[in-house]
């Protein structure tokens, strides 16, 4: 019998490569041109389970308007239309998950920064995208998986705009899970 971490961990493995590949060959890359021949991967933290985290889901049945700053110095607009609590190595946190108005797509986009933003990780944060498979309810449960934490384009070239994560989104721990620095 298959244990199904080992399933988890070598899918998460296979995306990764799957992502590498993209990155040093398809022309829509974030990766310059002239630095692709020298790409060899993303360096990534090794899969933890620990990191798959289950949170409880709070709706916003108003959601507020939040205006993110870029890497460039604009502001994008977003609402934060859900929050999420729950417990990362014995301490109670809470993340918001944003969507742009007037999307009505049922992904959700969550940034963060933890303590190692900056130091092993991109240094304005990272991103996770959550799509839920029927819009969240108050109460609901769902896993976050920070091992799918991802660098956005802008850590690979300044000719992208990437909104920073809110102070909102700002974790008081460390996050060992997901893409390190480029």
């Amino acid at each position: 019998m298959t244990d199904p971490t080992d399933e988890w961990a070598a899918q998460l493995r296979e995306n990764r490569a799957e992502k590498d590949r993209f990155l040093a060959e398809h022309r829509q890359s974030p990766i310059p041109p002239d630095d692709r021949d020298d790409f060899d991967g993303l360096d990534y933290f090794d899969p933890d389970p620990d990191y798959r985290v289950e949170a409880r889901v709070t709706v916003y049945d108003d959601p507020e308007g939040i205006d993110m700053e870029t890497s460039d110095d604009r502001t994008v607009r977003y609402e934060r239309v859900v929050g999420f609590t729950f417990e990362l190595d014995d301490e109670a946190c809470e993340l918001r998950g944003y969507r742009q108005p007037g999307d009505d797509a049922e992904g959700i986009f969550v940034p963060f920064r933890d303590k190692t933003t900056g130091q092993q990780t991109y240094k304005d944060g990272r991103y996770m995208e959550l799509e839920p498979e029927r819009a969240l309810e108050d109460g609901d449960e769902v896993t976050i998986d920070f091992n799918l934490a991802y660098s956005p384009f802008c850590a690979f070239s300044d000719t992208f705009s990437c909104p920073l994560p809110p102070e909102e989104n700002w974790l008081d721990t460390t996050v060992e899970a997901g893409e390190k620095k480029y």
